[in-house]
């Protein structure tokens, strides 16, 4: 892409205001984080329920950025940049999208359904790209955003396009199918996801049709609901299990390990396999099958290719590596705009200021080779990252083109001399095409540790996030609870993601835990909630903020401050309205006003309490009273002090519950983690933590015989007995045994046996087909941490945070 500002303005009708209206832009951009913005991006400033772009033009000014579309020009920057102003800054990203997209005139697949958009686009990728040199939308980059900006992506020596579209109300698929504009259509399905967006399903079927108004053909699966809702003048291209009046009729027989797909299509009868036996998968296949059928693909060259489909991995997970190192696995994809994606998600989450980066040849990327290689050196240079270490016959004969660049022709030659390499306090992301096997690289260099995990889901913090900011008012700040490792989900890294989101304060509990994230890196500021006297030098030296909550800590705070010739230190005053666990009473407030007169020492940053009931309808009045309590002693300490301190007493349900007592700023804890006392809420969250393990071992027992400690389990049948290597050591209760609990195999309950163990804990799998070393869910989305919570007579909280920190944490983005 090379257009001048001069081109764009009638594109997406706007006004200029700037000072050159001939400047060129090869990039677009919508984050202002992004260390891939330069001089020739064109930034929109999108503005959101809790967001505005316009507020990053300062920061991006300052690093040579020069062209925006905006909705309006702040006073400060007028003729310091070029502004194409516009009424709706996302309806102009869209209509430049479209436009763009109309230069182009190859086949483009839309995709879209309520489950397999992106595994159908990946293998479509891997079964056309031989044949053609293909676009296609980078993760699942399906929305109203990701969707123009993947189409933007396309240049002229592209011959076929791929790409996602994803819905999740009314009024949004016709945005989409303008910038796509496909001429194949592949429906998916259509199931649940999303369905608090319609009104019913029928609604939900004619949006996501929309899609396919001007495409040559739609390949589907028979479905006489979906077909009613259709306009009869699409053209069709059916498969189907059921009918057989259906184009293509298909027949699965499944086997352990993979499933026989018999295809009989007009004359043509033949049979091919994939490496797959789930339901999901086979319907995946059979509509990429249905795309080589639609492309006149002979017999032997389906089988060839579709018998090597693989699993899809459509995350970014972070590990802990050895040797002081963060490892980002990327380690199934390689391509030009998925290394963007990925460089950026480094960004967020590097935890050391070195970076290093693994990358194999890269693919599909629609340039010739010294094109590519050099954009690929431009956006690692521009990514500040330090090594490359480069894996492939091709990407090595560019070796110069990259920082500090040691080059390898295969990964069998890498591993021969990992030793001879150096890894330690660095970032690492691995970032490579499937036939690289890659995943041999994250294993070489992750830290060795037991089969349990604890998967954090990023994108799931990052939407909780974003539900507790819609309900804030504009100016109201934001403190997020991060104590107690993060309630037992991670510390550093969720807090490197809140300061990626530009929260205002982190909250921990001791001053150890925030010193930990200083020395990490994190700079936000950090309130440390409860503090003890012997932690305030340190506090000071690391540059936390303390929370004073007692004459006696206030006196030993000022004592240290003095010592230190301090001036204007922040500290938080606590106050108790009713909680009564710490907090300056109402007959304390006189000799605390007395105390913080004229010393210029500390500056109270903040005036704070804590609601001790605002989960609990029953409470109102006692909540509404500590609230009122709350304004009155917060009032008159800023009367008597003079001062303009951040006022908070908010928490979780207190940010849903009660409106009113914003404030200045609120709290967010457990509410980030996905998890609210109110199930009409809750099912507005989304599941951050799922803990997973595996079956170490599987025996049948007779009647008669037990399981586990006491002999508390008695068989009164022939038992089929799974033994998972988690135990109370590792945070599960032992009141979760002896059939109170369960945990999830095949998406199948099996009920726990007897005892839990220290290290282990058995389960009935009678029922269940699957073998050693199948996965297991602990708990997740089945079952939930609040219903173990409910059944156990306990907390979310505590579920949570008793997860043992031996348990390995593998954060991911989806």
């Amino acid at each position: 892409m090379t257009l001048s500002i001069r081109n764009i303005i009638p594109i997406i009708k706007a006004q200029f205001v700037g000072v050159n209206e001939i400047a060129v832009i090869d990039s677009v951009s919508i984050d202002s984080r992004s260390l891939q913005n330069s001089e020739s991006t064109l930034f929109f400033a999108i503005v959101g329920p809790n967001h505005d772009g316009h507020n990053y033009i300062s920061n991006l000014i300052s690093i040579g950025v020069s062209n925006f579309v905006v909705n309006h020009v702040p006073k400060e920057f007028e003729n310091k940049a070029n502004f194409l102003v516009v009424e709706n800054t996302i309806e102009a990203l869209q209509n430049f999208a479209s436009a763009y997209r109309s230069n182009f005139d190859f086949p483009i697949i839309g995709i879209t359904g309520s489950n397999g958009k992106t595994i159908i686009k990946e293998w479509l990728n891997f079964l056309l790209s031989p044949d053609y040199n293909i676009i296609r939308s980078p993760k699942s980059y399906n929305s109203q955003v990701g969707v123009p900006l993947s189409v933007l992506g396309i240049n002229e020596k592209h011959n076929l396009g791929i790409f996602e579209a994803g819905i999740s109300t009314i009024n949004e698929m016709e945005n989409l199918q303008k910038i796509i504009q496909p001429t194949i259509g592949i429906l998916s399905n259509i199931g649940s996801a999303h369905d608090e967006g319609f009104h019913d399903i029928g609604e939900k079927i004619k949006e996501k049709l929309k899609l396919f108004t001007s495409v040559e053909v739609l390949i589907m699966n028979t479905n006489k609901t979906i077909e009613a809702f259709l306009n009869p003048k699409i053209n069709r291209f059916t498969w189907s299990s059921d009918d057989k009046k259906a184009d293509v009729f298909v027949i699965a027989k499944e086997y352990p390990d993979q499933t026989e797909l018999k295809i009989t299509y007009h004359k043509l009868c033949f049979k091919i396999t994939i490496p797959f036996n789930d339901q999901a998968s086979i319907e995946n296949a059979i509509q990429c099958l249905m795309v080589l059928l639609y492309f006149k693909y002979d017999q032997d060259t389906i089988q060839n290719r579709m018998q090597l489909l693989y699993p899809v991995e459509m995350r970014l997970k972070v590990k802990n590596g050895s040797n002081n190192t963060t490892l980002i696995d990327d380690s199934y994809s390689s391509d030009y705009q998925s290394l963007k994606i990925a460089l950026d998600f480094l960004e967020s989450q590097k935890q050391y200021k070195k970076k290093t980066l693994i990358l194999s040849d890269i693919f599909q990327s629609g340039l010739v080779l010294e094109e590519l290689y050099s954009k690929v050196s431009h956006l690692i240079v521009s990514n500040k990252i330090n090594r490359v270490i480069a894996i492939g016959a091709t990407i090595s004969t560019f070796k110069n083109k990259f920082p500090n660049c040691i080059a390898f022709e295969s990964t069998e030659k890498f591993l021969q001399n990992i030793d001879t390499i150096s890894f330690e306090n660095e970032t690492i992301l691995i970032k490579g095409a499937r036939h690289f096997h890659f995943e041999e690289i994250v294993s070489s260099l992750e830290e060795k540790t037991h089969e349990t995990v604890l998967e954090i889901n990023l994108n799931a913090i990052s939407h909780n996030l974003n539900y507790f900011k819609s309900k804030l008012n504009p100016k109201t700040k934001l403190m997020v609870m991060v104590k107690a490792f993060g309630y037992g989900n991670g510390g550093y890294e969720i807090a490197k993601l809140l300061s990626h989101h530009k929260v205002d304060y982190l909250g921990v509990a001791f001053a150890d835990e925030g010193i930990s994230l200083k020395n990490a890196g994190i700079d936000l500021p950090i309130m440390v909630l409860n503090p003890e006297n012997t932690s305030f030098s340190a506090i000071i030296q690391h540059q936390l903020e303390p929370e004073i909550y007692s004459i006696k800590g206030l006196t030993a705070f000022l004592k240290i401050a003095e010592q230190k010739k301090l001036k204007h230190f922040p500290i938080h005053i606590k106050l108790d309205t009713g909680m009564h666990r710490l907090g300056f009473e109402e007959e304390t407030m006189d000799e605390l006003i007395a105390k913080l007169k004229n010393n210029k020492t500390v500056e109270v940053k903040s005036i704070l309490s804590h609601l001790s009931a605002s989960d609990d309808r029953m409470f109102v009045d006692f909540t509404l009273s500590q609230i009122k309590l709350f304004e009155k002693l917060s009032s008159k300490l800023i009367s008597e002090l003079q001062i303009n301190p951040i006022r908070h007493i908010l928490n979780t349900s207190g940010i849903s519950n009660y409106p009113q007592a914003q404030y200045d700023m609120v709290r967010l804890g457990i509410g980030l983690y996905g998890v609210s006392n109110d199930e009409d809420e809750q099912k507005l969250l989304e599941n951050v933590g799922t803990l997973k393990s595996i079956i170490s071992q599987i025996r049948t027992i007779e009647e008669g015989e037990s399981v586990g400690y006491s002999r508390r389990f008695m068989a009164t049948k022939t038992t089929k007995v799974a033994t998972i290597p988690i135990g109370y050591a590792d945070g599960i209760s032992r009141h979760w045994g002896n059939g109170v609990g369960y945990v999830t195999i095949k998406n199948k309950k099996a009920p726990i046996l007897g005892s839990v163990c220290m290290d282990m804990l058995m389960v009935d799998i009678t029922e269940i087909d699957c073998k050693e070393g199948t996965e297991v869910t602990i708990f997740g989305d089945n079952p939930t941490v609040s219903y173990m919570a409910k059944q156990l007579g306990t907390i979310p909280y505590e579920i949570m945070t008793s997860i043992s920190q031996r348990v390995k944490r593998v954060f991911y983005r989806e």
